[in-house]
């Protein structure tokens, strides 16, 4: 059983309205020694500086399935090198209820093809998407929210 503890915390006053109060407020997860800053999407009177539950949740699903590759690719002796990714989410406000509907993970892997894969870029790129799906399958996020999730990879092969 894993358990996850996290506290958020703001002051200020709600008494002049919805349009008067500090939406932004401070979040910690112990045991993490960083807490961070955060605040309401710009688009209900947030701090655009500051970062978002809606980015966080796409942060979330992002680092998840990054996190999930990696050991994908490990465990396969895949010289993974570089991974980034791009990653967006919709949130419509005309279908209610309002929620993040989907997430569209795009990363930009980097791989060494050496030995095993010599002259065969094409084989290391199949192998490479494969894992990504059985990263999505594996991610402990993508299985936990009801968004659909997408994950659309960019390999690039390094020969040596």
């Amino acid at each position: 059983m894993h358990h996850y503890r996290v506290t958020t915390a703001w002051s200020g006053s709600t008494g002049g309205g919805y349009d008067h109060y500090r939406r932004a407020h401070a979040a910690e997860c112990t045991p993490a020694i960083t807490p961070l800053a955060l605040s309401a999407d710009p688009a209900f009177r947030g701090d655009e500086r500051l970062l978002n539950p809606e980015q966080l949740l796409v942060l979330a699903a992002s680092s998840c399935q990054l996190l999930s590759f990696l050991a994908c690719a490990a465990r396969g002796r895949l010289d993974v090198i570089a991974y980034e990714d791009d990653a967006r989410a919709v949130m419509p406000e005309n279908d209610p209820p309002m929620r993040i509907t989907n997430i569209e993970l795009r990363p930009r892997i980097t791989v060494r093809a050496g030995d095993r894969y010599a002259g065969r870029a094409e084989v290391l790129t199949e192998r490479i998407r494969h894992l990504c799906e059985v990263a999505h399958r594996e991610c402990y996020i993508a299985n936990s929210i009801t968004s659909e999730i997408t994950v659309e990879p960019t390999v690039d092969v390094l020969t040596d």
